[in-house]
């Protein structure tokens, strides 16, 4: 089915319903309903369609149209093309019918609305506050462009909910939100029965920065080096996600030695994202040896990405247009030998701990996260992977020069830690293939080119295969090459409703461990 059939198909399924329809950059269609629709539009595009809700978010345009817009993102990953249905919301009557009944994955996106934007997800199973912590006063939304991004409003002093679990022997156990350790801050609460673990919830947002307001109405070059910090282990893939939409909403085609180099640097930061995640899981189960091999590695790795760029994170080296520099120009030499070192030391390295049958007692059927489960909440990367959904954003919508490139998504489907070391594992070793055919095929020519004006309210999405996952952020320019709104939905964002599922069934003293084999970000997630 071509995109011109799948447009085809919405008008027809839709007839009288839908309006605008259109179709932007090759890949994204777009049209508008009326909000009454949207149950019946959503679940048809999820369940008849087969396309998964992967973002949903709102943005304040009455300064536009009198009226706040809802925007839902759906995937038809098979066919590379996004689907985008816009509705809008009067301020008089803040309310849009939730689809959480039917579509899970809206569960967390609804409720950030609400926080932020004051609209009422109504026939929404569960609407405490999401963002805050019971301490934001009432009736004031920050992502309302009435709001002053400037002020701090006093706080108030609420008590926060929990969902409490019941039953004879039934108790909780409360861990953090401060860790014995320099993680950011993240509160879990068990519910045990026993020793296995029947219930998990985790409160986030301790580091909510308000960087999405923060945006509004910045200049698009300020607004790259805050994609940059948006968490410091996906510098680049973050950048790399808001380039591609300001690009394409200026109508810019990035040079072809650009695109290579970007995928060298994604690569990268891949490998050292996997090798951190490696070392931390054999850290936890105390075996020593595979935890100091996969640190080794990836101090190798730190060190040969400082040597290239002067940036041990990737911050600087993307650039909206491509590249900052020929960052790789004298360099492919030495790359491609620190490339053979490393697969030969992560070789030897599997080959040993996959003959401990300790290690593999240890990780087998620990922290099963099951395909529906999976599907259910849109897990993504590695999660998601090692659960049976074999989908990747470098596959399913090529960016870059990855369309150009050889590589193999890996294909587990026991949803346990096991699978999600082996995916992680056969990552790396795509990743060093992937840098090295990037080297041999990039060709001559300029890495970047001057982005002068964006048009203001153009909209397009970026998108990444960051390590942890499918990465979509959505760009609205502004006037005077400003954002008018910039939103941000990282990996993290759909797989901590994930991990808590996985945790289910286990004993407590499996969580570290389950945490760590997911590796989900608390600063991508606490915006």
């Amino acid at each position: 089915m071509s995109l011109q059939n799948i447009k085809r198909q919405l008008q027809d399924e839709f007839s009288g319903y839908i309006s605008e329809l259109s179709v932007m950059y090759g890949q994204e269609i777009r049209f508008s309903t009326d909000a009454d629709k949207l149950p019946e539009i959503c679940g048809c595009l999820y369940h008849q369609m087969g396309m998964p809700l992967v973002d949903l978010f709102a943005a304040d345009e009455r300064s536009r149209g009198g009226k706040f817009a809802l925007y839902y993102v759906f995937a038809h990953r098979t066919k590379g093309v996004f689907v985008l249905v816009k509705t809008l919301v009067d301020e008089k009557k803040p309310v849009f019918p939730s689809i959480t009944g039917t579509i899970h994955a809206a569960h967390l996106y609804e409720r950030e609305i609400r926080d932020l934007f004051g609209l009422q997800p109504e026939g929404h199973p569960d609407l405490r506050p999401l963002v805050f912590h019971g301490n934001w006063p009432q009736g004031v939304y920050p992502l309302r462009k009435d709001y002053d991004g400037s002020l701090r409003p006093p706080m108030e002093n609420m008590e926060q909910e929990f969902l409490h679990i019941h039953g004879t022997g039934v108790y909780e156990i409360p861990v953090g939100p401060v860790h014995a350790g320099i993680i950011e801050p993240g509160h879990f609460r068990f519910s045990v029965a026993g020793e296995p673990v029947i219930n998990l919830e985790a409160q986030l947002y301790f580091v909510h920065k308000g960087i999405e307001k923060m945006c509004e109405g910045a200049g698009i070059e300020k607004c790259f080096y805050i994609s940059e910090r948006i968490s410091g282990d996906e510098t680049f893939a973050n950048s790399l996600a808001y380039c591609q939409a300001v690009e394409k909403i200026a109508g810019v085609e990035v040079p072809e030695r650009a695109q290579y180099s970007r995928v060298v640097f994604a690569e990268l930061e891949r490998l050292i994202s996997h090798l951190g995640d490696l070392n931390a899981v054999c850290t936890d189960v105390a075996y020593g040896f595979a935890a100091s091999q996969f640190g080794m590695m990836r101090i190798w790795a730190y060190q040969m990405t400082d040597q290239i760029c002067s940036s041990r994170f990737l911050r600087s080296v993307n650039s909206i247009g491509g590249v900052r520099r020929d960052f790789l120009a004298g360099w492919e030499k030495k790359l491609q030998e620190f490339l053979l070192r490393l697969y030969k030391e992560l070789t030897d390295t599997i080959q040993i701990i996959k003959s401990n049958s300790l290690f593999i007692d240890r990780v087998e059927h620990t922290g099963v996260l099951d395909l529906q489960t999976a599907i259910d909440l849109n897990a993504v990367g590695p999660a998601g992977r090692a659960a049976g959904i074999h989908r990747d954003m470098r596959k399913d919508f090529p960016y870059a020069a990855y369309g150009k490139l050889d590589f193999t998504v890996p294909d587990h489907n026991n949803g346990d830690v096991n699978c999600r070391i082996n995916v992680k594992l056969e990552e790396c070793f795509e990743a060093i293939k992937l840098i090295r055919q990037a080297l041999e095929a990039m060709p001559q020519g300029g890495v970047h080119i001057p982005v002068d004006k964006a048009p203001p309210y153009r909209s397009a999405l970026g998108y990444t295969e960051a390590p942890r996952g499918e990465n979509i952020h959505w760009v609205m320019s502004g006037e005077d090459n400003t954002v008018f709104r910039y939103k941000i939905r990282t990996p993290s964002f759909c797989n901590w409703p994930a991990l808590c599922h996985a945790v289910k069934g286990n004993v407590v003293p499996d969580f570290p461990l389950i945490n760590k084999s997911f590796n989900l970000s608390y600063a991508g997630n606490d915006l």
